[in-house]
């Protein structure tokens, strides 16, 4: 992170340096940078429904950074919404879902959940028995 100081107005350059620091100094200590979300490492897995796996990573479009003061570093909240279970065939790079960033209820960014892997449909016989144990059992 970078925190740039600008300051004029002042009588000597001392003075003004002085303060450059006193100003750099107390952005450094006061604000935290935090990553929320990287791009291309997985974030979560979701549920597939009849693919040959049972779940799939996925990870966020791009990389998302707050910086914030560091007393409300617990008011980020970060919430994953999507469809579950996700129907196979599921193609890498797939949007399956959005990532939503807030601070104090505040929404501040987005992103898309896009599938990290590709997942295959299952065979027929395994499509069956899945269908069927779903039938009987329920979401067990």
């Amino acid at each position: 992170r970078r925190i740039n100081a600008v300051a004029s107005g002042f009588l000597t350059k001392n003075s003004r340096s002085r303060d450059s620091i006193k100003i750099l100094n107390w952005g450094l200590r006061k604000f935290d940078t935090v990553l929320v979300a990287k791009k291309g490492e997985a974030l979560e897995t979701f549920k597939v429904w009849l693919g040959r796996n049972n779940k799939v990573e996925v990870t966020a479009d791009k990389n998302i950074y707050l910086t914030v003061p560091k007393r409300k570093k617990s008011t980020i909240k970060a919430f994953v919404e999507y469809n579950s279970p996700i129907k196979a065939p599921v193609n890498k790079g797939d949007n399956l879902g959005k990532l939503y960033v807030y601070i104090n209820d505040e929404l501040i960014d987005e992103a898309n959940i896009l599938a990290n892997e590709s997942i295959k449909k299952a065979n027929i016989f395994s499509r069956i028995l899945t269908s069927f144990n779903y039938l009987v059992w329920g979401d067990v």
